[in-house]
């Protein structure tokens, strides 16, 4: 396949207009942009636009910032959540959706509640990689969504408990890691699982008293269900004859909502269709809707408007999740109100958010799976063979995508997107891969690094008017943190390599960085208290890492880098006290009269699967959300391990119970961990090309 390499731009030609980033900004409605003094939503505004008006913090005086305190968040493991601030108080959600309450002149907790979805859904606790991103705020109430999906609403002065509702159904395996939103009295969340076949859904409810209001779904289901569905028949039609609703579909809405007061409107973001191979999910099919696609829907009642579906078919992973922005830009020099979103595919797509049209779309990453967007039909330009016909087949982006669930933020004073973005391919194939590839549903892929530039993250900035990349910044490491634009020209970016970063927002150039001894990933805020400004993030660097630890190992090691909520301002005094650096060595435990059954660890290998989404594919470890199995006294010894997998006396934090594995099974995975462990050691030759057994 060809090599294209950004700028991508749109294969139909389209007249824009080239003038400088400052040109191009919001239109001259004097519409307000982002957030102000307070940070009340994920995105600091309904816009989700990832951008403050404040600007006492600037370009000229960035170098003065210095850390006004922070607060040592013992227990958590992976913190992905954006915080709120709002009326002096910052809220923010932990791994497992507890919510903690912070003085956010001082950083003194004020109060916390923990949803306990180990002793819930206990059932639950399998299908996470210990992660929550975060919370709403509206009259007063605070709403956040556990790993099991029930929503709850906290009186946000006490922490105490006003409501709780069920947001998935008896008998769905879907689990919750998003943010909710808010809309006039409405709280609206969604939900993940697409990975295995989960069918996805948003739903909604009063904000008051938890009672739902309404519910859609993103793939149709049986016949007698999507009867007299206007939305529901149309998405049947883009189906086979053989897909079924116990299929699944995937399509869930597990991050990217967005609420537009103007038009009373809610933008919801589907994810990839699932399982992955379209010739196992729906072998006749077509379009697959809704999956991969931003779909409108009428906020009171959760009708559908209008679609836009950025992957027909998706057979990549490729997912419409990433944040949703609503802005309005100077086009033809005339305003427009439009939707920016990055989805997972690559490219940057200009949407007019009244009609659902695409505009334009470049493409900000190494991209090999189209040629680009055709602006009459708003489909893409196949490359030909990419659903892997002929066999294996290579794409970039990768599953891991070109730009993820890091929110990207969008500044009117510049005119400029900011995005995080990642170039890493994937190789696909129905048959074997090397110990690196996922089997997911019977579909072999493996992240692959293999072009210039592969393997590493970067700070893009990028004029969605023109469609050209106006500058960009490369990071050390792949996986790295959401941004914030502010109005004092900055962009702040937490990175893989454990820093906090401020560029020069047009033209690229670092002006401050914060050593915060472990990876960032979470988006910045910032929030005025008496006159100063601040600027808070959440470090604790995890999550997806587990499941790319070749690619995503920064050498964190499980339980010594300690969990923070960093707060910073000009003049800030307080000194962080060092964490231990980074480590890349893994110092296995080996007993040297444990003998081996080749057989075991082959069987062993194949069940480790369960095990990839906290403690890494092949065992390859980041640190977290859990412990490097080959470094672990636990699984040393076959007793102790069989015992913690059938008890779960590690549940409350973290480490689900495996009752539903035999005693053979665990032996056998215990064969694998020893045989790694001893591989670690240099005692076993390395595996890296023997086939990944099937499941």
């Amino acid at each position: 396949m060809s090599r294209k390499f950004v700028p991508i731009l749109a294969a139909a030609a389209i007249a824009l207009i080239a003038a400088g980033p400052t040109m191009n900004a919001v239109a001259a409605s004097q519409k307000a942009v982002g957030a102000g003094d307070d940070w009340p939503a994920v995105g600091g505004g309904f816009d989700e636009t990832g951008y403050s008006r404040l600007a006492q913090i600037d370009a000229a005086n960035a170098g003065k910032l210095g850390l006004a305190w922070s607060l040592d968040l013992p227990g958590e493991v992976t913190l992905e959540a954006t915080p709120l601030e709002v009326g002096g108080v910052v809220y923010f959600t932990g791994s497992y959706a507890k919510v903690y309450a912070v003085d956010a002149a001082t950083g003194k907790q004020l109060w916390t509640y923990d949803p306990e979805v180990w002793k819930h859904h206990p059932d639950k606790m399998h299908f996470s990689f210990g992660a929550n991103r975060g919370m709403a705020y509206e009259n007063g109430k605070v709403f956040a969504a556990a790993l099991d999906g029930r929503i709850f609403a906290l009186d946000a002065k006490t922490g105490k408990e006003l409501w709780i509702a069920e947001s998935i159904p008896p008998g769905a395996f879907n689990i919750s890691t998003g943010a909710p939103r808010v809309m006039n009295g409405k709280v609206i969340i969604g939900n993940g699982g697409a990975d295995f076949g989960a069918r996805g859904f948003v739903t909604a409810f009063d904000a008051n008293t938890g009672r739902q209001l309404w519910r859609f779904y993103t793939v149709p289901g049986t016949p007698d269900q999507n009867r007299g569905d206007p939305a529901m028949e149309a998405a049947a039609k883009s189906w086979g004859a053989n897909f079924t609703a116990a299929t699944g579909g995937g399509g869930t809405v597990w991050n990217g909502i967005t609420f537009d007061p103007e038009l009373n409107r809610v933008y919801i973001g589907a994810g990839n269709a699932g399982p992955y191979d379209p010739q196992k999910r729906d072998p006749a099919g077509g379009d697959d809707l809704y999956t991969s696609s931003i779909v409108a829907l009428d906020a009171d009642t959760g009708k559908y408007i209008w679609h836009y579906q950025e992957n027909p078919r998706d057979s990549w992973d490729y997912k419409a999740t990433p944040n949703i922005v609503t802005a309005t830009l100077t086009i033809d020099g005339k305003p427009r109100d439009v939707i920016l979103h990055a989805p997972t595919n690559g490219f940057l797509y200009v949407i007019d958010r009244r009609t659902g049209k695409v505009i334009s779309a470049g493409g900000t990453t190494v991209i090999t799976w189209a040629k680009g967007i055709d602006l009459k039909t708003g489909r893409p330009i196949e490359e030909p063979d990419i659903r892997y016909e002929t066999g294996l087949t290579k794409i970039w982006p990768g599953t891991v995508g070109g730009h993820n669930w890091q929110a990207m933020s969008f500044s009117p004073k510049t005119g400029l997107v900011y995005i995080p973005v990642q170039q890493i391919g994937a190789r696909f194939s129905r048959e074997g891969g090397s110990e690196n590839a996922f089997n997911v549903m019977g579909l072999m892929l493996e992240p692959i690094v293999e072009q210039e530039g592969d393997g590493h993250g970067y700070l893009v900035a990028w004029n969605p008017v023109t469609q050209q990349q106006a500058w960009r910044v490369r990071h050390k490491g792949l996986w790295n943190g959401g941004t914030l634009a502010t109005a004092g020209g900055l962009v702040f970016q937490g990175t893989a390599d454990g820093f906090l970063r401020a560029f020069d927002g047009v033209t690229g150039k670092e002006v401050w960085k914060f050593d915060a001894g472990l990876g960032i990933i979470g988006a910045p805020i910032s929030y005025s208290l008496g006159g100063r400004q601040y600027v808070s993030v959440l470090v604790g660097y995890g999550g997806t890492t587990s499941a790319y630890g070749h690619f995503m190992d920064m050498g964190y090691k499980y339980g010594l880098q300690p969990r923070r909520l960093l707060t910073f301002a000009l003049d800030g005094k307080q000194s962080l006290p060092a964490s231990p650096p980074p480590n890349f060595v893994v110092s296995a435990l080996d007993d040297p009269d444990y003998k081996l059954v080749e057989a075991d660890v082959q069987a062993g290998r194949a069940l480790s699967i369960r095990c990839a989404a906290c403690h890494g594919v092949g065992l390859q470890a980041t640190g977290t959300p859990g412990p490097d199995l080959r470094e672990s006294a636990i699984a040393l010894n076959l007793d102790s391990f069989s015992t913690l997998l059938k008890t779960g006396a590690l549940i409350e934090r973290g480490m689900p119970r495996f009752d539903m594995l035999s005693d053979d099974e665990i032996r056998q995975l215990h064969a694998y961990v020893r045989a790694k462990a001893r591989e670690a050691l240099g005692k076993r030759a390395k595996e890296a090309n023997a086939p990944m057994p099937r499941m």
